[in-house]
């Protein structure tokens, strides 16, 4: 499927309160390029934090194209896109969606969610760690405690609590995924707190791929660049949102159906030879890492 032209403006002026919900958004985002899927992740058994929407949908829909069940996680307030998602891999995919309400900001709910992942699963295949939150701010003493640790314990704490609870339930061949961000590499003026989670990302995902070497078990990431997705008009001004992704080489965001195609390849056998590594869907962006 053709991509938006890159020179066309697909993004308009608009805000919601956090978290964002993909049903209001204008235009909707592309979460499904209509391509066929394979069998390459056949009967694994998936799990992804924030799967209801932005790029957590497009994973969840593409692993079940190629064959994957799957298991989301997400804020109650986020239910309608949740039922939308599982409806869409259930209806179009015959693949089996389970959807957890679920605040993983808690060490409990994050032990809880897994649990009763596992009661349907029996064990895990492919963990992808994706659900984040962030709040800009324009200066450092406008960062509140309470924001940066919710942004830490969401983005960052939640990973080691999830991946924790996820562990006695994988095998050698299992892969985990973890997103990070483009703002790890070269940072964000406005993002200070968000920036900083999305680098332990990175370090907890290569360290992480070392303590499970000897396991059999790979630890990769994707790190994207601009992205539309929910947490845009949930985070940003009418205004910002209108010129989001223009400061990119590209000058667009991506669309979420373009991020799925790498943890596609991070879950699947094709990456069998890579842990430790991340993926730079980010619109062109020359990174060091």
């Amino acid at each position: 499927m053709q991509k938006s032209n890159p020179k066309k403006k697909i993004v308009k002026k608009q805000s919601q309160s956090q978290p964002g919900m993909e049903y209001k958004m204008d235009p909707l985002p592309e979460f499904d390029d209509g391509s066929n899927g394979n069998s390459k992740l056949h009967n694994k058994k998936c799990v992804i934090t924030g799967g209801d929407s932005g790029i957590g949908r497009a994973v969840a829909i593409a692993f079940a194209k190629h064959g994957a069940d799957v298991a989301i996680i997400y804020l109650k307030s986020e239910e309608k896109d949740a039922h939308f998602t599982a409806k869409y891999i259930e209806d179009k995919f015959k693949r089996k969606c389970i959807t957890i309400a679920s605040d993983i900001s808690k060490e409990d709910k994050c032990k809880s969610s897994i649990q009763k992942i596992i009661k349907e699963f029996t064990h895990i295949d492919v963990l992808v760690n994706n659900a984040a939150v962030q709040y800009p701010v324009k200066d450092i003493s406008k960062i509140t405690s309470a924001k940066m640790i919710k942004t830490f314990s969401v983005n960052i704490f939640a990973m080691f609590w999830i991946t924790k609870a996820s562990l006695p339930y994988m095998k050698r061949g299992s892969s985990i995924i973890n997103t990070s961000s483009v703002t790890a590499y070269r940072g964000s003026p406005e993002l200070l707190d968000y920036s900083a989670t999305k680098g332990a990302i990175v370090s907890f995902t290569r360290s992480l791929s070392a303590n499970l070497m000897n396991k059999g078990i790979r630890v990769n990431g994707v790190a994207p660049g601009p992205v539309w997705t929910p947490l845009i008009p949930g985070s940003f001004t009418p205004k910002k949102v209108s010129e989001f992704g223009s400061d990119a080489p590209m000058k667009r965001p991506a669309q979420t159906e373009e991020l799925a195609p790498a943890y596609v390849f991070l879950a699947s056998e094709d990456a069998s030879y890579m842990s430790g590594q991340f993926i730079h869907v980010n619109g062109g962006e020359i990174v060091n890492g």
